[in-house]
């Protein structure tokens, strides 16, 4: 009876652990969509190009960048918890002055970038929190629910940012600053993680990433996850104009009474079953077999969607439901892979995950703008805009051939966690 209430006493702090963890998740991405959900307006108002659109896009994704290196490798030396509170804070902030001083294409581009540094220390230092508290089979469920709630804030985002639009853009940046500060009230309620260890425990450097990237099967892992990005991330900027320029095309409004910002939410709100079913599936059949079919199916898919534009509309969402569900199915478990691998070093290698990955997430938008900026609106360019995304993606299987293949993939749960 002990050893049971015991059991149930370990659950429910898991089960508290991943809720706290994946509302300020949530809370944080706020800011995340915003932007991308608003492009056609932005367009219009401020005359932006594609090109520049998927400038101020990425640049979010830039400032991330800028800050992981620190951020997220200090995580092996520092409380995550001090680091999440602080940069919530800034990306609140920066998603306030938005709303205030945003006039167009270079204070957009400063205040997006510091909103992404802001997400530095949030999301893989999130995840970092979740695993802390957690063990064995319970840290791998529980690092897919939080990567997953990723899909919902993002999804959250794109819909707020549509809804408030309609009275002001300037209030959808508003609502999205006060929730990203939010963000801080949940993590402040977590349990106390483990205590960290000094420097001089470590064996080096807090910030060198040598030994994350002599790792060859994290590193497979993280190669691969960066060309998942690429695709995710320039699908989900280009999302709602896509949708836009699709029911143009067809001279509709709406379908089924959902504009396309609604339209998006729901596509986006898919990537919640999905991320976590991707990682069950790896979990039953091993990571790299599923990984491999998720990612050159995604791929091939994306490679026709924007051709896909003169289509009925009903086959088009189709077509684009059953991508939404696939581009964001190998996202949880390419990430538990490349921690799993991680025996040390788990800030590095998480740092690692998060430089190539989102170094990949800036640049597939902007490459994605020039190549509809160079093929028109039509469905022409937007089939060479996606075209991009998924040449890019059906890399991702050849890294973990080449650097993860000595990774056992066999079926047991044990094998496709993430490992203590």
């Amino acid at each position: 009876m002990l050893a049971t209430e015991g059991e149930a006493g370990v659950r429910g702090r898991s089960v508290a652990v991943v809720a706290l963890a994946c509302v300020a998740h949530i809370l944080s991405l706020a800011n995340n969509g915003t932007f991308p959900a608003l492009i056609p307006l932005f367009q219009q108002e401020w005359g932006l190009t594609n090109s520049q659109s998927g400038w101020i896009s990425g640049i979010y994704f830039a400032g991330y960048l800028l800050g992981v290196p620190v951020l997220v490798t200090a995580t092996d030396t520092v409380e995550p918890r001090r680091i999440y509170v602080g940069s919530a804070i800034l990306g609140g902030l920066a998603t306030l002055a938005f709303a205030f001083l945003a006039e167009g294409f270079w204070s957009a581009l400063v205040l997006r970038a510091v909103a992404g540094l802001g997400m530095a220390g949030t999301y893989m230092v999130g995840l970092r929190l979740v695993t802390d508290r957690l063990q064995g089979s319970q840290e791998s469920r529980g690092a897919s629910f939080y990567l997953a709630s990723f899909s919902v804030g993002l999804a959250l985002s794109t819909y707020l940012a549509g809804e408030l639009s309609q009275e002001s853009w300037r209030l959808a940046f508003l609502v999205a600053g006060a929730m990203t500060l939010a963000a801080v009230l949940p993590v402040m309620l977590l349990p106390p993680g483990p205590q960290r260890q000094g420097r001089s425990a470590t064996g080096g450097h807090p910030l060198d990433l040598r030994p994350a990237v002599g790792n060859r099967t994290a590193l497979g892992y993280n190669i691969a996850y960066a060309c998942h990005t690429w695709e995710l991330f320039g699908w989900r900027t280009w999302l709602v104009a896509y949708l836009a320029f699709a029911f143009a095309w067809h001279g509709q409004e709406s379908l089924a009474g959902l504009s396309p910002t609604q339209w998006a939410t729901l596509l986006l709100m898919l990537g919640l079953p999905a991320s976590v079913l991707g990682n069950e599936a790896a979990l039953r059949w091993g990571r790299r077999r599923s990984l491999t079919v998720i990612m050159i199916a995604s791929a091939c898919l994306a490679m026709v969607l924007g051709f896909a534009a003169f289509l009925p509309l009903e086959i088009l969402f189709a077509l684009l439901i059953l991508h939404a569900v696939l581009v964001i199915a190998d996202s949880s478990s390419l990430t538990a892979g490349a921690v799993a691998a991680a025996t040390s070093h788990r800030g590095a290698t998480m740092a690692v995950h998060s430089l190539l990955g989102f170094g990949f997430a800036f640049a597939a938008p902007l490459v994605a703008g020039l190549a509809l900026d160079f093929g028109g609106p039509t469905p022409l360019g937007w089939g060479a805009a996606f075209v991009t995304l998924g040449l890019m993606a059906a890399l991702g299987p050849l890294a973990l051939r080449l650097l993860a293949r000595g990774e056992p993939d066999r079926n047991a749960a044990g094998t496709a966690g993430i490992r203590d």
